[in-house]
């Protein structure tokens, strides 16, 4: 049996919901990485694990800095923290 098409309008910042059950059917939650292409003329989403290797844009490397803090343990992330909060100290003075 063929799925019911679902019809989303773009905002007025080029966003579009994926439904809860498009996200489900696809496994992705909130923080995955979604790998956004097009090919003649249809744009696809995938959920990927890793971005390509090389791919150093500011997206790629917020997307894999979500994903990875995403899984760190919580002490790490204090660190992180902390190492942040002390270059925000540092860039005020």
């Amino acid at each position: 049996m063929k799925a019911k098409p679902i019809y989303k309008i773009v905002d007025d910042k080029g966003r579009v919901l994926i439904p809860k059950s498009l996200r489900a059917a696809a496994e992705m939650e909130h923080g995955d990485i979604v790998r956004l292409g097009i090919q003649k003329g249809v744009i696809t989403a995938k959920k990927v694990d890793l971005i390509e290797i090389g791919d150093q844009s500011p997206e790629a490397v917020e997307a894999f800095v979500h994903a990875a803090v995403r899984d760190m343990p919580e002490n790490t992330l204090i660190s992180l923290a902390a190492r942040l909060l002390d270059i925000i100290e540092k860039r005020k003075e």
